[in-house]
C-alpha cells in the first residue's frame, strides 16, 4: 500500500482530527481493479460522511459500490472508506474524490481529498507495426448453393421414414401368450410366498401384494371388477356372481385396507392367515366356474 498526500492519520491539534488515503497500486493495465483507502479518525460522538464514487462517465469508473469499514475504539471514532475501482484508458489517470466530512457538537472540518494519480498500463506490445491487419472483406461476396440444406432434407426424409416403419411395426407388436388367470395366479401367490416378507417383518407390505394378485385374477375373471373401484363397490359389485365367495372377498379387502390405511397392527399369524384366505377366494372361484363334467355329474 502506497501512502499519499498527507501522512497517515496526519494529527490535527485543533479538534483532534487525523486523516489518511492510500492505493493498493501505482500501475495497472485496462480494466485491472484497484482499491483506494480513505481512513478518518475523529473524536467520540463525531460523524464522518465520505464523498460518493466518482462519477461514471470519466476515465476511471467504479466496479462496485463504496464500503466503509468501522474500526471505533474507546477513545475516538475510526472510520475507512474503500473505492474500488477500474482505468479504461492509458497513461497517468487521476481520480478525483472529493471532500470527507467530519461533524461534531462544537463544529465541522471539511477533508478536501484532491486527486489520487494511478498509471495505467497499456496491454498492447512495444511495436504495433509488426501486425499485419487483415485484407478487406469484399462488399459483395458470392455465395454458392447451400447443398448443406439439401443433405439435410435428405437425412429428414431417411430419418421420418425409419420412425415410421419402426412404429407400423411396433403397433402390429408381438403376440401375447394367453396366460390362464389361475395359472396366473397361482404363479404370484408362490413368489410371494418365496420372497420371505413375513419373515423380514413387512407383513403389510405382503398383505397388500397379496390383495393385488387377488384383484388382478377377478380383473381378469370379471371384465366389470376393475382396479378402480374401492374395496366395498367391488363387493358390492362381485355379489352378482355367485361363483366368487363375496363374504369371505370382503373379509380380506376389509382387514387389508385397516392395515394399508389405518395403521392395523399385523401379527405374523395374521399376515399368513389373510394370504391363505386370499388363495382361498381364487380356488374357490376358479372350482366353481370350472364347466361340470360328465363324471361328476
Amino acid at each position: 500500500m502506497l501512502l499519499l498526500a498527507q501522512p497517515a492519520l496526519a494529527q490535527q491539534p485543533q479538534n483532534d482530527v487525523a486523516y489518511g488515503l492510500t492505493k493498493s497500486r501505482d500501475t495497472v493495465t485496462i480494466g485491472e481493479p484497484f482499491e483506494i483507502r480513505v481512513r478518518v479518525r475523529a473524536p467520540l460522538g463525531a460523524t464522518i460522511v465520505f464523498p460518493d464514487n466518482p462519477d461514471t462517465s470519466g476515465t476511471v469508473q467504479p466496479r462496485d459500490p463504496r464500503i466503509v469499514f468501522t474500526t471505533d475504539s474507546v477513545q475516538a471514532v475510526d472510520r475507512t472508506a474503500v473505492y474500488r475501482l477500474s482505468a479504461w484508458d492509458v497513461d497517468t489517470q487521476t481520480v478525483r474524490l472529493g471532500e470527507a466530512v467530519v461533524t461534531w457538537a462544537g463544529g465541522q472540518r471539511r477533508i478536501p481529498l484532491g486527486g489520487v494519480d494511478v498509471y495505467v498500463r497499456s496491454v498492447l506490445p512495444g511495436d504495433s507495426a509488426l501486425h499485419v491487419p487483415k485484407p478487406a472483406r469484399a462488399l459483395w461476396e458470392p455465395k454458392g448453393f447451400p447443398w448443406w440444406i439439401v443433405a439435410a432434407l435428405l437425412a429428414a426424409i431417411i430419418v421420418g421414414a425409419l420412425l415410421w416403419w419402426w412404429w407400423k411395426r411396433r403397433r402390429r407388436g408381438r403376440p401375447r401368450l394367453a396366460i390362464d388367470p389361475y395359472v396366473r395366479a397361482q404363479r404370484d401367490f408362490n413368489r410371494l410366498d418365496a420372497i420371505g416378507l413375513v419373515d423380514a417383518g413387512e407383513r403389510t407390505r405382503f398383505v397388500a401384494l397379496v390383495v393385488e394378485v387377488l384383484r388382478d385374477y377377478l380383473v381378469a375373471r370379471y371384465q366389470d371388477a376393475a382396479l378402480s373401484l374401492t374395496s366395498r363397490e367391488l363387493v358390492v359389485m362381485i355379489r352378482r356372481y355367485p361363483a366368487v365367495p363375496w363374504e369371505l372377498l370382503s373379509r380380506v379387502l376389509h382387514e387389508a385396507d385397516l392395515a394399508k390405511f389405518a395403521a392395523f397392527a399385523l401379527n405374523e399369524e395374521r399376515a399368513r392367515n389373510l394370504a391363505r384366505d386370499a388363495r382361498d377366494v381364487v380356488e374357490r372361484e376358479h372350482a366353481a366356474s370350472q364347466p361340470i363334467t360328465e363324471a361328476a355329474a
